[in-house]
């Protein structure tokens, strides 16, 4: 059944019976593996749309579970006003809410060959006009251009340097002159991969409990 649910989620028959696919980004090890009560949403890589992206959102159900499945070849400059669309949906909602449904993205996990999960349901997403009220002095900033340069501020102000190979040890070694972690702040290239911004995500999974539910999303 699972093996079932995963063709599905790679190739999706719409109306018109035109057939489209949508590659999964792709995470190891993922902590959330099954999700019940679910309706999909599809962002789909489209290069005859203006954006490049379709987006097919007519099957959600406000009272599930939503699985969001994004095309990994879309920037997140492509990708998250759909998303945003959609948490804003959520919120907006008032006839039979849900307060427990989730929203999450849907993973390819390539080390049990099925279905992973990632929850995005208390993410705000920010562009670099906007603010936040959290206080500086605890802030680490996290800062990625590309998966080859990323940049770790910590809070006395040193910039450390990291590619997502060395991402996790270089946090590590960072905090180790600080204080402790207090508040990780992530700021992401609109340019980024959607695929690469997933797999950053769940890197930093074992940080979850001490990053900020606000992620900017800047233009280089």
């Amino acid at each position: 059944m699972k093996g079932l649910i995963y063709l599905l989620v790679i190739t999706i028959f719409l109306s018109c019976n035109n057939e489209r696919v949508l590659e999964l980004p792709e995470i190891e090890n993922a902590e959330i593996t099954e999700v019940l009560d679910v309706s999909p949403a599809y962002i789909f890589y489209d290069e005859t749309q203006p954006d490049s992206t379709l987006f097919n959102r007519k099957n959600l159900i406000g009272t599930t579970n939503w699985l969001v499945n994004v095309d990994k070849r879309l920037t997140l400059r492509q990708a998250i006003p759909h998303i945003q669309y959609l948490q804003d949906k959520r919120k907006k909602a008032s006839m039979h809410k849900n307060e427990a449904a989730k929203n999450y993205f849907t993973c390819n996990d390539t080390s049990i060959k099925n279905l992973g999960f990632l929850d995005f349901t208390d993410i705000t997403y920010l562009n670099s006009d906007d603010s936040i009220n959290n206080n500086d002095e605890e802030l680490c900033h996290l800062i990625v251009f590309n998966m080859s340069d990323i940049q770790i501020i910590s809070m006395n102000n040193i910039i450390h340097e990291a590619t997502d190979e060395t991402l996790i040890d270089v946090i590590d070694n960072a905090f180790k002159n600080d204080d402790g972690l207090k508040v990780l702040l992530l700021t992401f290239s609109e340019d980024l991969s959607f695929q690469n911004y997933i797999r950053l995500k769940s890197l930093l999974l074992p940080f979850k409990k001490n990053t900020s539910n606000y992620e900017f999303i800047f233009q280089p």
